[in-house]
């Protein structure tokens, strides 16, 4: 999940207690990230969304997330635009609800699950990744759900890797209700995957089984006030943010860069 600052810097208030909260705060900078200007740039805090069963400083509920989050922009004295991919977004989607008067905006890339749930032949896909992770079969995996879609030689390494670490299950909870998304007065830009296999089709006969991608923004217009859709095409959710097309790098950063409401 990603946090981008707008035009502000921390309080003198906030400055005084930056010092204690120092484990909580940094400044990154990365390529896949929106494309900074004068008067925005990224920021993000600890690693959110995992939990472990012992020690008290892993999150293990929603609201640990949106504690952690709440620290943040406390420690920074801002108020800001949130969003992510994939399980990221779902995060930045929970803060909105929980805190959106902290939020200026919010842009979520191909979210799960906020909108749908997964369809059951992606879950079955993933099942061995997850319950018994290897390296080879984490690459198998990847490339199959990335199609033709070339994976980054070093986001697939660490993917990789990761496999050696000790698993930690993630924080979860339950997609959005219907009626908050429908009270939240933020604007939203919404960026899905046009090639994605996570999610199902539509049951509508009329519809002749609307491609995912679709449904999901239909689902997301009707439920969000403020919100702008686009799918991207020839690209899956696994691919994202690395093989982007051309172009969603601006497209974002002339999205942050827009007025808080």
């Amino acid at each position: 999940m990603w946090s981008v600052s707008h035009g502000a810097r921390p309080s003198s208030a906030a400055a005084s207690r930056a010092p204690a909260r120092k484990d909580r705060i940094a400044a990154v900078s990365r390529p896949s990230y929106p494309r900074s200007s004068s008067t925005t740039r990224p920021i993000s805090g600890p690693t959110l969304g995992r939990s472990a069963p012992a020690g008290d400083r892993h999150p293990r509920t929603v609201a640990d997330l949106t504690g952690r989050l709440d620290a943040l922009l406390d420690g920074l004295g801002i108020r800001t635009a949130v969003g992510g991919h994939s399980y990221g977004a779902w995060i930045a989607l929970s803060y909105a609800l929980h805190a959106p008067e902290r939020v200026r905006r919010l842009f979520l890339l191909d979210p799960t699950p906020c909108f749908a749930g997964f369809k059951a032949a992606y879950l079955l896909r993933a099942a061995p990744v997850l319950l018994r992770p290897a390296p080879r079969r984490t690459r198998a995996f990847l490339e199959g759900e990335t199609g033709a879609t070339p994976l980054d030689p070093e986001r697939l390494a660490l993917q990789e890797a990761a496999v050696g670490f000790r698993a930690c299950r993630p924080v979860t909870g339950p997609r959005p209700a219907p009626d908050a998304l429908r009270g939240l007065d933020v604007p939203v830009l919404l960026l899905l995957a046009g090639n994605s296999r996570t999610l199902p089709r539509s049951r509508l006969r009329s519809s002749g089984g609307t491609p995912s991608s679709a449904g999901v923004a239909a689902r997301a217009r009707e439920l969000l006030p403020r919100v702008a859709v686009a799918v991207l095409p020839d690209v899956s959710p696994h691919a994202l943010p690395q093989a982007a097309p051309p172009g969603l790098g601006r497209r974002l950063s002339d999205f942050l860069a827009g007025p808080g409401d």
